[in-house]
């Protein structure tokens, strides 16, 4: 068996586990544990193992590339989402019920920006390319997804919704990540020695984190029942999942960026959509069952497309 066959072998053995293991529990357990084990991994296990791995990570001058990448991509994304909207929605003028088109193209748009690149982003890096280039991912997921998510994202949802909370409330959900304070404070205690007890406490307490996230990953899956708007979200996913990691990959190697930090960047391109999609879907109206769609079939279908990137930029 070839190394790229076993690579592979050993990711899905260690995300596929993880993974059933949250679906099994999600189906067993009350429907508020999983809302308890986000929160608890929002404010203490994601931020700990920022943390923990920024200590083991290499951090060069280049690693802004990522976010700016990370904000290309949601731009591409968006905006070859927006020219099939306009192709589609000629073919849909005489529809009674706009509002209900409306909130299609809202979600059908999120879905095609910001992807999972926390919960299922970090544990994909970690386990294919290492701690050491652990940064490029953090750089892309913080600077790049959390804020288009929460920035655009939200702009999006309220021209597209009918719900509203107001940009100061934007404002102060991008505040109070705690992800980003993590991060400031990863980068300020990264050359502090720390007992070798400690330090592999917080190394522990980071992966443990990892597995966390892809139980909750699992666990959500599992209470997701709607499968409709199949050709709206295959259309969707084509465009985040397949056109702009393949994009934007090529143009990171005719601009010198390859070997694992362009393998990173397209990685956390090509990752199915955020559940944040889902959050801001319910939160102002738009078409939830197309949002629950492109999740469920997003991280089916990333189980194939995992595959096509390594063979293309993983040598």
């Amino acid at each position: 068996m070839n190394s790229l066959a076993t690579q592979l072998l050993e990711l899905y053995l260690r995300l596929g586990s993880s993974v059933l293991l949250g679906w099994f529990l999600g189906r067993q357990l009350p429907k508020v544990i999983p809302i308890y084990l986000g929160k608890f991994l929002f404010w203490v296990g994601v931020p700990l193992s920022i943390v923990a791995f920024l200590r083991q990570a290499n951090l060069s001058s280049s690693l802004w590339i990522a976010p700016a990448v990370a904000w290309i991509a949601i731009l591409l994304g968006a905006g070859l989402a927006w020219i099939w909207i306009e192709k589609a929605s000629r073919k849909t003028e005489r529809v009674p019920s706009k509002a209900n088109i409306k909130a299609t193209q809202g979600s059908f748009l999120l879905a095609t920006m910001v992807g999972n690149t926390g919960y299922l982003g970090y544990p994909i890096t970690l386990a294919l390319v290492g701690p050491r280039y652990f940064s490029w991912a953090l750089f892309y997921d913080l600077l790049g997804t959390t804020l288009g998510a929460y920035g655009l994202g939200v702009i999006v949802a309220v021209h597209f919704g009918m719900g509203s909370r107001g940009y100061w409330s934007l404002i102060q959900n991008i505040l109070k990540n705690p992800a980003l304070w993590s991060f400031g404070l990863g980068l300020s205690l990264r050359q502090l020695p720390l007992p070798n007890l400690l330090e592999q406490s917080l190394q522990l307490s980071a992966w443990i984190a990892v597995f966390l996230s892809l139980v909750l990953i699992g666990m959500r899956l599992s209470q997701l029942s709607s499968w409709h708007n199949l050709p709206q979200a295959a259309m969707s996913l084509g465009i985040k999942m397949l056109l702009v990691p393949l994009v934007l990959g090529i143009g990171l190697a005719w601009l010198g960026v390859t070997g694992p930090p362009q393998l990173v960047i397209v990685l956390q391109m090509a990752m199915p959509p955020a559940f944040a999609t889902l959050v801001l879907a319910e939160t102002y109206d738009l078409d939830r069952d197309l949002a629950v769609t492109t999740l469920a079939i997003g991280s089916i279908g990333l189980l194939f497309t995992l595959p096509i990137w390594l063979f293309l930029f993983g040598r």
